[in-house]
């Protein structure tokens, strides 16, 4: 005798409950899809049904008022059905053709851009920054807005790129978003270490976590007025601000000095060449909120130099490696200085070792 199955309220619904139908009845059966046009896409199956998906950018952090006019519009033209993806597009599911331009006309008139398929920038992932994050160096979704504002044409495919770019912004180098293997990253960067509350700290936390959670052994016990206390070694400090993640007593932002960096070259593909880690472009740019213009400039700068000189289907690092790193310093007009040299204490193991440049 079987087991019935028991109804429960734990973990997610099962995705099959939310498959379009169409989806659900060619699961596995798909020959083949194209992109129609920016942000239009078709999956046709092994038995000739078709699927059509509208991809359009969308805010990671959204208001309720903004989802239900997602919903509304999914009601009206796809009975429902869309979905959001890991870069936060938000694509509606289509069984009626004929529904793609209203669709489209109702997501310009309300100043939202569909785009972000084959060649072109899609939407950026991103951290949570100032709004929620406690060790946010920088502001995740004012900075998104900001370099999107500007690179909206290569959402859309106005502008044609080599091939796909990936653009991602960290507020810390805890790094929650995927800045270390995209094609263009923005880093947030704290320049100083922890100020220590000390009389907080011993009714705060726990000493053992504080000097465990620091990934370079820069914190060490040590007595302050008769109490257990810790100290840190400022020249081992890499402004991770992991400390104040177990101890508030530890803050580490800092209005003067806080900013963000700019990476390149990552990539997750295994198309062509391996997946490849971003590497240092600008040490430090600072945060000048609400439109950050040096950030934007810098970012756009490598985009317009990457969409004239890269050859077609070459990633941004793919790019980088084929013209070597010096000149892309040199067309890109970034500044090469001492903090691109890499003086991690391991970092010997992964130094090139022959004087050639390429």
């Amino acid at each position: 005798m079987s087991t019935p199955q028991r109804r429960t309220d734990i973990g997610p619904p099962h995705y099959e409950k939310f498959l379009h139908p169409i989806i659900k009845n060619n699961y596995g059966k798909w020959k083949y899809h194209e992109v129609l046009k920016p942000g239009v896409l078709v999956h046709v199956a092994e038995g000739g049904d078709k699927i059509y998906t509208v991809r359009a950018g969308s805010p990671r952090l959204m208001s309720s008022d903004f989802v239900r006019f997602l919903c509304d519009l999914a009601e009206k033209y796809c009975d429902g059905y869309l979905r959001f993806t890991s870069r936060n597009n938000v694509e509606f599911l289509l069984a009626n053709k004929d529904n793609i331009e209203p669709l489209i006309n109702d997501l310009s008139a309300n100043g939202i851009s569909a785009g972000g398929t084959k060649n072109t920038i899609s939407n950026i992932v991103h951290t949570q920054g100032w709004v929620h994050c406690h060790s946010a160096a920088t502001d995740a979704s004012g900075l998104v807005k900001a370099v999107m504002d500007e690179l909206c044409d290569y959402f859309t495919g106005k502008i044609e790129l080599p091939h796909k770019l990936r653009i991602a912004v960290a507020c810390c180098l805890n790094m929650c978003g995927a800045v270390h293997c995209s094609d263009i990253a923005i880093l947030g960067v704290h320049r100083r270490p922890p100020k220590i509350n000390y009389e907080r700290l011993s009714n705060l936390c726990e000493i053992p976590s504080i000097i465990a959670s620091c990934p370079l052994a820069a914190i060490r016990p040590t007595i302050i007025d008769g109490k257990k206390s810790v100290e840190v070694d400022e020249d081992n400090c890499m402004y991770c601000g992991n400390c104040y993640t177990v101890c508030p007593a530890m803050p580490i932002a800092d209005p003067l000095n806080d900013g963000v960096s700019i990476w390149v070259g990552g990539k997750v593909s295994n198309a062509r060449t391996t997946p490849m880690f971003t590497k240092l472009a600008i040490p430090f740019l600072p945060n000048n909120p609400p439109r950050w213009p040096e950030a934007v400039a810098a970012v756009k700068n490598i985009v317009e130099v990457y969409a004239r000189g890269a050859k077609k289907y070459e990633r941004v690092g793919e790019w980088i490696n084929r013209i070597g790193w010096p000149k892309f310093f040199d067309l890109t007009g970034i500044e090469f200085t001492k903090y691109h040299i890499d003086d991690f204490k391991y970092a010997g193991k992964t130094y090139r070792t022959t004087t050639q440049m390429v």
